[in-house]
């Protein structure tokens, strides 16, 4: 399996750079209006929108290589949270689509959001 690349500085991602949670949580009324909740998987799902700036000409063509090899969100892949550098083995790209900008010589910029996949 892939891994997600890191930077030249060994970091997988700069500030700002966002994570989010997301819980699945079914809930069912009965007739005499009471409720009962249940989570529908059980750990959250975390997604991450990586923003990279000031990457050099190198950095940037290894990140849009991988998000090529990757198929978008075809294939599967181990990314480390940025947050806290836990590991998550089994990720891929939420999007067909990513934005990498060859601003100017030695400078280019990505935006790309990764999710987390059940296992």
């Amino acid at each position: 399996m892939a891994n997600f690349p890191a930077l030249k500085t060994g970091a997988y991602a700069q500030y700002p750079s966002d994570r989010t949670r997301q819980f699945s949580t079914s809930a069912y009324r009965f007739l005499d209006g009471t409720e009962q909740r249940f989570p529908g998987y059980g750990s959250p799902l975390r997604q991450w929108t990586i923003r990279l700036d000031l990457l050099d000409e190198g950095e940037l063509a290894t990140l849009e290589q991988f998000f090529v090899s990757q198929e978008g969100r075809a294939e599967t892949f181990s990314f480390t949270d940025p947050f806290d550098g836990t590991v998550c083995p089994s990720c891929s790209f939420a999007s067909d689509t990513g934005l990498f900008e060859y601003a100017e010589v030695g400078r280019g910029a990505a935006i790309v959001v990764i999710r987390e996949n059940r296992s």
